[in-house]
Order: C-alpha cells, then structure tokens, then sequence
C-alpha cells in the first residue's frame, strides 16, 4: 500500500485586535501565503520525496498565482505551519494514524498555523492507494 497525504486550506482567520496591540506592522493583515481553498498533494516515494523538501511543489489546486503560495513551485511551505503540521504530514505518508480517537476519522487531522494574530486552517488526510 502506498500512502500520499492532502492538505487543503479550509479557513483563514485574522484578529486585526491583536495585529494592532503586538504586531510591529499593526495592519500586516491576512496571511498572504494561503488561500482558502488551496490544496496541496505530498508524496514520498522512490521518485519524490516531498516532505523532505518541505512540500515544495507540492500545489495541485488555487486561485492564485502559483508563484506567489508556499508550496508552490517556487516557495516552500511557511516555516510556521511546517512547524505545526510537518508530523502529521510524516505520520501519514508511512501510512499511520494521523489523529486516532480525536477526530471521527483516524486519517483526517484538522489543525492550524502557529501564527496567532492571522492563523490558517488545514484539513491533513491521508490518502491509502493500492500498489
């Protein structure tokens, strides 16, 4: 069995409150490298190895310029949400259980980017497939 991994970016969410209070740029807004609706395909395989260069190219769907999202072909993955989700993703392409017992789906984990004023949403799924 092969194990492949989707991130899609379900959400984003900006507290322009605490942007004003803390941020150096107090109107830094949204984060500008996600979009609600973007998806990301990882592999780890004899041919790619996508989680080793932190989801470089991974971006199969968005609406934007694939140029300007990480994950895109030119940029990896935000240093933040690497951080937050690297382990699912990891987990997942060695075919384990993502989130057993939490969520109603053991290879589903929704979970968030570690910047608290703007943070993005993700749903991780591991994808099994036959050889």
């Amino acid at each position: 069995m092969k194990h492949k991994v989707k991130v899609t970016v379900i959400d984003k969410k900006l507290y322009p409150e605490l942007q004003r209070e803390y941020c150096a740029d107090p109107q830094a807004g949204a984060c500008p490298c996600y979009h609600v609706g973007d998806e990301f395909l990882f592999c780890r395989d004899d041919e790619r190895d996508d989680f080793w260069h932190m989801g470089l190219n991974t971006l199969v769907k968005t609406t934007a310029d694939p140029d300007t999202v990480a994950g895109g072909p030119k940029l990896p993955h935000c240093s933040e949400l690497w951080d937050a989700i690297s382990h699912y993703i990891y987990t997942g392409l060695q075919g384990g259980s993502i989130m057993r017992g939490w969520m109603r789906e053991e290879n589903t984990m929704i979970a968030c980017c570690s910047d608290g004023t703007r943070p993005v949403i993700f749903k991780i799924e591991r994808i099994d497939e036959e050889d």
